[in-house]
Order: C-alpha cells, then structure tokens, then sequence
C-alpha cells in the first residue's frame, strides 16, 4: 500500500467500499495486489481465533453473508426502487437507525446500506488506499 487518498462516502464503490466499511466496523484489513487474468486490488479481513488466523476476502457490497449482519446489527432502513442513486442509476436509499445519519444511496441494496454504514461511522469523507481507486492507482 503505497499512501490513502480522500473519497466521498458517496462515490465509494467496488473494493474501496469494502475497506471503508470494513475500517468502520474495526476489521483488520489487508490488501491483496493484482493477480493473473486482470483480476483487480482485492481487501481482505484477518480474523484471528485462540489458535488459528487466517484471511477471508472482505465484499460486504456484494455479499449478503458479510452485509447482511451489518444491517441488522445497525437498524438499517432501505427504501425499495425506484430510486435514482447518485450515478443516475436506478437504485436503493439506506441509511442506519441512528436518527443522524441521511440517506445514501447505491445501485443495489448492499451498497446503499454500506455507503450509509460508511457515512454513520466515518462521516461524508474516508480515506482509503489509492490503489483501490482505479484512476489514481
């Protein structure tokens, strides 16, 4: 990892997603570097156990398993289509039941929810690796 670049929880997508909300929910997370066939920068969470540690890949915007416990644990709210998210998508609204945090919005469910985690925890503004961003890698 070579330096953190300045995002807008909003425009957080993909693999800086996921590293924001896994630093919003205290994860250890580690970066894997580009593989073979173009497969991009990946973030994975170490958990540690008594006697074993090991890595798993961190997705909570696509992965139900990962995001799913977040919006329970938080009270997210979601609205349901149609909602025009801000790449003029058709999308989802969520924001946490914290009574403070506005709506955010994301083309599915699961990036709606995390964009408002994101939001509630760090605030309009994160800082994720720039090699997570594909035009500043």
């Amino acid at each position: 990892m070579t330096g953190l670049i300045r995002v807008k929880t909003a425009d957080l997508s993909g693999e800086a997603l996921g590293w924001a909300v896994g630093k919003a929910e205290g994860l250890d997370l580690q970066l894997a570097p580009p593989g073979y066939n173009g497969v991009p920068w990946r973030v994975f969470a170490l958990y540690q156990g008594q006697s074993i540690e090991h890595t798993k890949r961190y997705n909570p915007w696509e992965d139900w398993a990962l995001g799913g416990p977040i919006i329970d644990r938080l009270r997210v709210d979601l609205s349901s289509p149609p909602v025009i998210d801000t790449n003029n998508e058709n999308g989802w609204q969520a924001r946490p039941d914290d009574g403070m945090t506005f709506w955010h919005s994301g083309g599915t469910a699961l990036i709606a929810a995390c964009r408002a985690i994101v939001a509630a925890k760090l605030g309009d503004t994160v800082q994720v690796p720039k090699e997570l961003i594909p035009c500043q890698a």
